[in-house]
């Protein structure tokens, strides 16, 4: 071979490479699906996540051909159900359901060196399905009607003996917990549960003082008095809860964070999937009847594009990353 034709073959080799992958790829999307499809939800079925979730695999079932399946894969803080997205194919038929959870999660369990998949590489992003704020509940006997008189409470009667509750170790609720405890100077037991609604219920039954969740699985208590709202994570204060400051209005503004679910992919899932799936889920959270659903749930239909749903992840990881690391908060 001439020394002038090995580039001209590598040319096209390259070139050919390159059509044959777009080809295949615009085959994939053409044909897509063509089998169910799995929405993996990463804890146990009710919560707020697994409804929303519910509610799209209904409009994709519809309107795609194919049935859409909603798989309760709970524990572990949810990474047991991210993981198993994480390692399916990258074809569009496995997705993850996920919320807040996921990048502190998986930020822990990254500091513990446990984490089976990488959060910053794993996941590509579908949408935004909605937005649903977080709220830090008291049973109705804590004498405080705010965060910030919670945290007088238990700093003037050291003899006061809390406990506080999460959906386990790396979740919200437990980064709430411990900095308020490392900054407040202020003590707490931590008893981890298994999901929102055990949480919920040990909360009620009064055998957790401190809590919280997405508004949606408590509003319904807040409203009739069985719960005490507070404090949000909300960037401003709710319109549904107008009376209930934000924590950057106690002075916690670390803990200010966006509440979402959204779904995603596993990472190199072709873009044409990614914006099939992109556009079924939009149309999914609008439609009228999901709107009245997530409206009565105090969720707010959204239905971003990919890129918004990467972005708010890489954001929330970039953001606790250091405050988990210096609180030492691990999944065992």
């Amino acid at each position: 071979m001439s020394t002038s034709a090995a580039p001209l073959k590598v040319c096209a080799w390259l070139l050919f490479s390159g059509l044959a992958s777009a080809f295949s790829q615009q085959a994939v999307s053409q044909s897509f699906p063509a089998k169910p499809m799995r929405i993996i939800v990463p804890f146990p079925a009710g919560g707020t996540t697994d409804i929303i979730a519910r509610l799209v695999a209904l409009r994709m079932s519809e309107t795609m051909g194919q049935p859409a399946i909603v798989e309760n894969r709970g524990g572990a803080g949810g990474s047991i159900g991210a993981d198993a997205v994480a390692k399916a194919a990258p074809d569009g038929y496995t997705m993850l359901m996920a919320n807040i959870t996921l990048p502190l999660a998986s930020v822990a369990l990254a500091q513990a060196n446990r984490a089976p998949y990488n959060i910053d590489t794993d996941f590509a992003g579908i949408s935004i399905a909605a937005n649903v704020p977080f709220v830090i509940t008291a049973h109705p006997s804590v004498p405080a009607n705010n965060l910030r008189e919670f945290v007088t409470l238990l700093q003037k009667d050291r003899t006061l003996k809390y406990n506080y509750g999460s959906t386990g170790p790396g979740s919200i609720m437990n980064v709430v917990g411990e900095v308020l405890k490392r900054d407040e100077k202020i003590e707490m037991a931590h008893i981890p549960l298994k999901g929102a609604a055990p949480l919920k219920q040990e909360l009620l039954a009064g055998r957790l003082q401190l809590g919280g969740d997405q508004l949606s699985s408590s509003l319904a208590e807040i409203r009739r008095g069985a719960l005490k709202a507070l404090a949000t994570t909300a960037p401003k204060r709710l319109a549904v809860l107008p009376d209930v400051p934000t924590v950057s209005e106690q002075g916690v503004a670390k803990l200010e964070i966006e509440g979402w679910n959204g779904l995603f992919a596993p990472a190199r899932t072709p873009r044409e999937v990614i914006a099939r799936l992109q556009r079924e889920t939009v149309a999914a959270v609008r439609h009228p009847d999901s709107v009245k659903r997530l409206m009565d749930l105090a969720a707010e239909p959204v239905g971003s594009t990919p890129e918004e749903q990467d972005a708010v992840l890489k954001r929330q990881v970039a953001q606790f990353r250091p405050i988990i690391r210096e609180l030492g908060v691990t999944i065992d």
